[in-house]
């Protein structure tokens, strides 16, 4: 099982800003998932993988691809305190899942 986070390149984030979009993401897309999904990618040690996305759009289009496939998600917007104006997306996790699952999703992305 993984779970893969997918941030954007186009906006400039700094590595603390991006740090922080990848975790919150993947802290409410674990919230998003099943109990019995939450404690099988517990029980395998949380396998996680970062990706690009290119913008805001292609994160979208992700997002939908996840729910038709059933896998929990979450889309990240930015509160606006520091780098971003508020509302701004940020990153989406897709998973966990089993890994076949998450790649059909997000398999055709470049690691960050």
């Amino acid at each position: 099982m993984k779970q893969a986070i997918v941030a954007r390149t186009d906006l400039g984030m700094g590595q603390g800003k991006l740090a922080a979009q990848v975790a919150h993401a993947s802290l409410s897309a674990y919230e998003d998932a099943d109990e019995r999904t939450r404690r099988a990618w517990k029980g395998e040690g949380q396998k996680k993988v970062v990706l690009k996305g290119s913008g805001e759009a292609e994160l979208f289009e992700l997002a939908d691809a996840a729910e038709r496939a059933g896998l929990p998600n979450a889309i990240i917007r930015d509160a606006g305190h520091t780098q971003l104006d508020p509302g701004t997306v940020t990153a989406l996790a897709v998973g966990p899942g089993d890994d076949e699952d998450v790649d059909r999703v997000t398999g055709e992305l470049s690691l960050y």
